[in-house]
């Protein structure tokens, strides 16, 4: 990458030191006797809002309480975020194209396994009910959005990216955009990204 490109790039990398005092995601539950929302946050190594009272409104439909110590990922995912952050420099001070991709790569995988996890989580807590909690509607399920929102008995549920998530986003559309631009700019002079991508990696590999 040329100059402008890689510091772009890089500060793009270094917003994602962000997610570890911003919270990635907000789930808020509606309804006529709490207009004001009730709210959970997650972070990427813990839970936060009205926890309390979430589990006591989720304790009438059977869905069991909501806790740390049961989402194992909050233990390695700061790791993997700062892992990202390592690899990430690296390539900018490298500057090869093949670790750009990597980067890319990497975290659009880990973008969609964290998803395809929370909506994993979402499901179990909404589907897997106690059979003698006092509220039971036959053929009922939970399972709070993945993303946006949707209507739960007199509740409705909103799922959407907090600061933290809507950082890591833009950090991903802005490298990649970098590099996208940069390959248009080697396709131009005669050069092919992605064969410069093969022959740099080649001699790693």
């Amino acid at each position: 990458m040329r100059a402008l490109p890689r510091i772009l790039t890089l500060g793009a990398i270094l917003s994602l030191g962000l997610l570890f005092v911003l919270p990635l995601w907000r789930i808020t539950l509606t309804a006529p006797q709490y207009p004001e929302g009730v709210v959970m946050l997650i972070w990427l190594n813990r839970l936060s809002g009205q926890l309390d009272l979430i589990n006591g409104l989720n304790h009438y439909i059977g869905m069991r309480p909501i806790r740390e110590e049961n989402f194992p990922e909050f233990s390695f995912m700061p790791w993997l975020i700062g892992g990202l952050i390592l690899l990430g420099i690296l390539a900018v001070v490298v500057n090869r194209r093949w670790l750009y991709a990597t980067w890319l790569a990497l975290f659009a995988a880990l973008t969609i396994v964290g998803l395809a996890d929370f909506y994993r989580w979402g499901y179990e807590y909404g589907h897997n009910l106690d059979p003698n909690a006092p509220i039971k509607v036959p053929g009922m399920a939970y399972q709070p959005p993945l993303i946006g929102s949707k209507q739960l008995l007199n509740f409705t549920a909103y799922s959407y990216p907090d600061a933290g998530g809507c950082i890591a986003f833009g950090s991903f559309l802005l490298v990649a955009a970098t590099f996208t631009g940069e390959c248009i700019v080697a396709r131009r002079r005669g050069k092919a990204c992605t064969a410069h991508i093969v022959r740099e990696a080649a001699p790693v590999a």
